[in-house]
């Protein structure tokens, strides 16, 4: 390894290591000061920012960076602008229990060329309300916006006096320096929002992290199901920035009985059903030669530009391609993640059935993740619920939209969402400040009577079964 990169690292991370010692030493009303002025900031720029991203990157539609850009600053500072993070942050008499927030320290912040400029301000801003200094890496294909969403964020907190270089970002392009950034060991914790490899690399470093999985979002309809309003919604969701939110729709689901139904009402709404030699042709540009992976060079892109690309001719305003499947896995291409706007369209003979193949979806490389349904039966909802793995199932409501929090529920706003331990991580919640604080807990002397008070010769009886030592315990309280 060479010198001069060590020593860049270790520069890096002493200004960072500095920054947080400042940075303990800022109360609440300082803190939030700090942020107000970040959040003002980039909420003014979403729209510079969202036409830059989108001129880099070749990716998505401007307008829809522009709301990603807002979710990423009024939502994300709406929902965290008035939670204690520096010092006492609860105090039970009861229990003799008071709670103390402190930083975590150095920050490491991996952001997607998907969602740049909108994740690294999600980031900083909780990194900077929890009062940890955050060091950004931005993915090559989005360096230069996501370089300048950092510097607006910095500049700001600045003048409203954060310690220097409590917002950072490292050069781009070289993974020699990411990789010794993320194992270094006055990293805290890393945030790392990206590709499988990249999330693995997170986990491997030795140092605390949390990850995201992948997202293969499947999407059952119901015949309780309001069959317009469920299409019109999954539309909005799939087109939204061409489908570059790792929890849009990936599959539709329908039992045989409203299959007609339910295509129809696609295509009244400008979807494009594929004739199988059509699905052929698809399936050869939008995944790689393996088939298990989509191809980067469709991402985000447009219906046109796809049809333009598998040279197939579709309908003028085609909103989305639809891909009857008959199975799932190895030799269904498209029956995997693919972040554009292409959904493949199942058809079950039953309900168990139908719950059953977005079960054989979700374990296709999205565990963990999310999943939709649209049902007016609370019966069916919750049977859905509690056999599919996913820690997000929006009812009723776009996935990409409602998986990201704060519009159609109540999760709380969020640009990184936790797969709990099917996808690898160590939770199913939506990523937000509270994940980036210790708690100290200072517990007072409060006796657990039932248990001092018990006559040890009970205990160490070996005639005295669990019922003796549960009446024993339980005996004068």
């Amino acid at each position: 390894m060479e010198k001069a990169l060590i020593d860049q690292v270790e520069h890096l991370m002493a200004k960072a290591i500095f920054a947080a010692a400042e940075f303990q030493q800022f109360d609440q009303k300082r803190t939030d000061r700090v942020v107000e002025s970040v959040y003002k900031a980039a909420l003014n720029a979403r729209i510079q920012l969202a036409k830059m991203t989108a001129e880099e990157t070749g990716m998505g539609v401007w307008q829809h960076k522009v709301w990603k850009n807002v979710i990423g600053t009024q939502l994300v500072y709406e929902s965290i602008k008035n939670e204690k993070t520096v010092g006492f942050i609860s105090d039970n008499p009861v229990t003799g229990i008071t709670e103390i927030a402190q930083p975590l320290g150095p920050v490491f912040a991996v952001t997607p060329v998907t969602n740049p400029t909108s994740t690294a301000i999600y980031k900083i801003l909780i990194a900077l309300k929890t009062r940890n200094p955050i060091i950004v890496s931005a993915h090559r294909g989005a360096a230069k916006s996501t370089a300048e969403a950092v510097r607006i964020c910095y500049e700001a907190a600045l003048e409203a006096g954060a310690p220097e270089d409590c917002v950072q970002i490292i050069p781009p392009g070289s993974r020699d320096f990411t990789h010794m950034v993320m194992s270094h060991p006055q990293v805290a914790l890393i945030l790392a929002t990206g590709g499988t490899g990249l999330v693995k690399a997170a986990y491997s470093s030795g140092n605390p992290a949390i990850g995201v999985g992948p997202g293969n979002v499947p999407v059952f309809i119901d015949e309780s199901a309001d069959i317009e309003f469920a299409v019109r919604n999954i539309i909005s969701s799939k087109t939204f920035d061409n489908g570059t939110i790792c929890a849009s729709e990936q599959s539709i689901v329908v039992v045989e009985k409203i299959e007609a139904l339910v295509k129809e009402e696609f295509e009244k709404q400008h979807c494009y059903f594929l004739t199988p030699d059509e699905i052929k042709k698809v399936e050869q540009i939008a995944v790689t030669d393996d088939g298990k992976s989509m191809n980067p060079a469709v991402v985000g892109q447009s219906v046109a530009v796809i049809a333009q690309k598998a040279g197939i001719s579709v309908p003028e305003g085609t909103k989305i391609l639809m891909a009857k499947l008959n199975g799932v896995g190895v030799g269904y291409p498209l029956s995997h993640e693919i972040l554009a706007p292409i959904l493949a369209f199942y058809s079950a003979k039953d309900q168990a059935s139908a719950i059953n193949l977005c079960l054989d979806l979700n374990y296709l490389g999205g565990i963990g993740h999310s999943a939709g349904i649209y049902a007016n039966d609370e019966h069916v909802i919750m049977q859905f619920s509690q056999l599919i793995n996913a820690g997000r199932i929006v009812v009723n409501t776009p996935t990409s939209q409602g998986a990201v929090g704060g519009m159609f529920n109540n999760l709380d706003p969020s640009l990184t969402l936790g797969c709990g331990t099917g996808g690898k991580n160590i939770t199913t919640e939506n990523i937000t400040a509270r994940h980036l604080i210790n708690v100290q807990r200072v517990c007072r002397r409060r006796l657990n009577h039932k248990f001092v008070d018990a006559d040890e010769a009970t205990y160490f009886n070996e005639n005295m079964t669990e019922t003796d030592l549960f009446n024993a315990y339980h005996k004068n309280h």
